[in-house]
């Protein structure tokens, strides 16, 4: 990649990283972002995108960490089960197309957002405890999914922990540590299986860690109701995207 293609994406990953930090979901855009804007195959795309979320997954989980918004008792379990899921995700991506996975997500993402606006009046109530098996379950469907479609965690986990009834802000906390053990192991598994371009993962990276800053301390400033309705147009907006994106690759092949 040349000069300006290189400055472009880094603008580009900071808006990104903004929406990551802020709301917990934006790495949905990064791959259209590669594929269209740049032209790069959609499996560099997805691996270098993988290899970013590393770190821009640490610099979040230290700022909602510093800031006492992650609810560490339902990090293991996540972890746990993310983990190796992702690792299995990588390998399905090497060998099947990942439209079906997409569209799914995408019913969900328009679910979660639906379910969010529904239940905003009630955002600062106090969450109902997650089971152990609720946690796992969400984990296993985080990891396979992110690996799947180079989202890193977030788009899967906001709107599972929003549709459980978990707050906005627990949510994002959340998916900021979900997507570092997630983007190690599906980094591993794209490094087997496929190609991890890392000069253009490092420039998503450092492009993700400015945006993820801003976008934490935006998160930390606003109101919870008011956070729940920004989480809630925002993934009505990417599920709507993601149903277009679908579309127009169906007319197009």
């Amino acid at each position: 990649m040349d000069i300006g293609s290189l400055a472009l994406l880094a603008c580009l990953s900071v808006f990104v990283g903004v929406l990551i930090g802020g709301v917990g979901i934006g790495g949905i855009l990064l791959v259209p972002m590669l594929t269209y804007i740049l032209s790069i195959d959609v499996h560099v795309a997805v691996a270098a995108a993988m290899f970013s979320y590393v770190f821009s997954g640490i610099v979040g989980t230290l700022i909602y960490a510093r800031a006492r918004s992650i609810k560490w008792n339902m990090v293991f379990w996540l972890l746990v089960s993310a983990a190796p899921a992702a690792f299995l995700g990588a390998y399905a991506l090497s060998v099947t197309p990942a439209r079906g996975v997409e569209l799914l997500i995408a019913a969900l993402v328009i679910f979660a957002g639906i379910n969010a606006f529904r239940s905003r009046h009630d955002a600062d109530r106090k969450a109902p405890p997650l089971s152990r098996l609720a946690l796992i379950g969400t984990g296993v469907a985080t990891g396979v999914g992110s690996a799947l479609s180079g989202t890193g965690g977030p788009l899967i986990v906001v709107p599972m922990m929003v549709w459980l009834m978990q707050p906005a802000l627990v949510a994002i906390g959340l998916a900021q540590t979900v997507q570092v053990p997630i983007a190690i192991m599906a980094t591993a598994g794209n490094y087997l299986y496929g190609q991890v371009d890392f000069l253009i993962g490092g420039v998503i990276a450092m492009g993700l860690i400015v945006g993820v800053t801003g976008g934490a301390r935006l998160a930390h400033l606003a109101s919870q109701q008011i956070l729940q309705r920004v989480v809630a147009c925002v993934l009505l907006a990417v599920g709507v995207l993601m149903l277009t994106r679908i579309s127009l690759d169906v007319l197009a092949a």
